[in-house]
């Protein structure tokens, strides 16, 4: 057991302190992967020879300093590889670090009754596919013929999915930076059913990071949805933008149609966050002229507004859909 997988318990939008979470994490291994809006990967195989303890141990001390420094706990999953250590997370509770013993007999043991929707990497409709024809745990898919499963959900897919299935974790902890990131959190005080209520908060997330990106002068590739519910799961979604960008509409389209792919029926949703990724500067980006003059406008009107923010406040200008309401 080498690779941790780290999930602080930070209550609602207190995401900024994940930065100095990791760098927590740090003290004891370079290789640590953020894994918004509030989890990481650490790969402790250096860090065991070093500190002369094993991987359970380094998760006390950990689990510890992070309570003591942060006053956060974690939920903390251990296996030998990221994926299982990812899957073992969800079986961990907080003050217990879940293992995943780094023997075949005791992972195929640990994967036989897991729902194929455990699996990182396997999205709602793959599952759905599989479960519609009996493969509903991983126990089963990995006694399925490969052939069955191409055929179900394609040839690499099925490949990858077999050999996941039957503790092949090809995985690597890839040491990344959270600060090329911005992002937002809109908690809700109770939980919420009502969708437009949802996408209100989308909307002024999607406004305050558009403002900040335009104030570092900065554009980002990539745009992250968390959606969290009332049983403390939750839902992430990212999607590739057409071009980098900082234009608060773009990025308020792109949100709805993640949220909206989601499907969303009658969720109790506790807090929505988005998070911008692969930030690059500003003007080493390009923007797609068009000759639209509605759109020339609205981006004038963008710079306009962000003046006026500076100026009076975050406040001073919102959008309609936000006005003389809280958000």
């Amino acid at each position: 057991m080498t690779i941790l997988c780290v999930r602080f318990q930070l209550p609602p939008a207190s995401e900024a302190d994940l930065p100095h979470l990791l760098g927590m994490l740090e003290e004891f291994t370079p290789v640590v992967q953020a894994l918004p809006p509030d989890g990481a990967l650490a790969d402790l195989r250096g860090a065991e020879r070093y500190f002369r303890r094993d991987a359970v141990e380094l998760a006390s001390v950990i689990r510890v300093r992070s309570l003591a420094l942060h006053g956060v706990d974690c939920v903390i999953g251990a296996g030998p590889g990221p994926m299982l250590a990812r899957m073992a997370l969800r079986d961990a509770a907080p003050g217990v670090t879940r293992t995943v013993p780094d023997e075949p007999d005791a992972i195929a043991e640990f994967l036989a009754d897991q729902p194929v929707a455990a699996l990182p990497g396997v999205g709602t409709a793959t599952a759905r596919t599989l479960g519609d024809y009996g493969l509903d745990t991983l126990g089963r898919v990995a006694a399925a013929p490969l052939s069955t499963l191409q055929r179900l959900i394609g040839a690499k897919a099925g490949r990858e999915l077999r050999e996941k299935a039957n503790g092949v974790d090809r995985g690597r902890v890839v040491p990344n930076a959270v600060s090329r990131s911005l992002a937002a959190e809109r908690p809700f005080g109770r939980d919420e059913l009502d969708p437009e209520r949802h996408r209100r908060a989308l909307l002024s997330a999607a406004e305050e990071i558009g403002a900040r990106l335009r104030a570092l002068e900065k554009v980002c590739r990539t745009l992250t949805l968390t959606v969290r519910y009332a049983d403390r799961s939750a839902t992430t979604r990212s999607r590739t933008l057409t071009e980098p960008t900082a234009h608060s509409p773009a990025l308020t389209r792109a949100a709805y149609g993640m949220y909206e792919a989601l499907g969303l029926q009658r969720a109790r949703v506790r807090a929505i966050a988005l998070r911008a990724e692969g930030l690059d500067p500003a003007d080493q980006a390009s923007h797609q002229l068009t000759f639209d003059p509605v759109d020339e406008k609205v981006r004038r009107i963008e710079e306009i507004a962000d003046q006026a923010r500076a100026k009076f406040g975050p406040r001073a200008v919102m959008p309609g859909g936000l006005g003389g309401r809280a958000a």
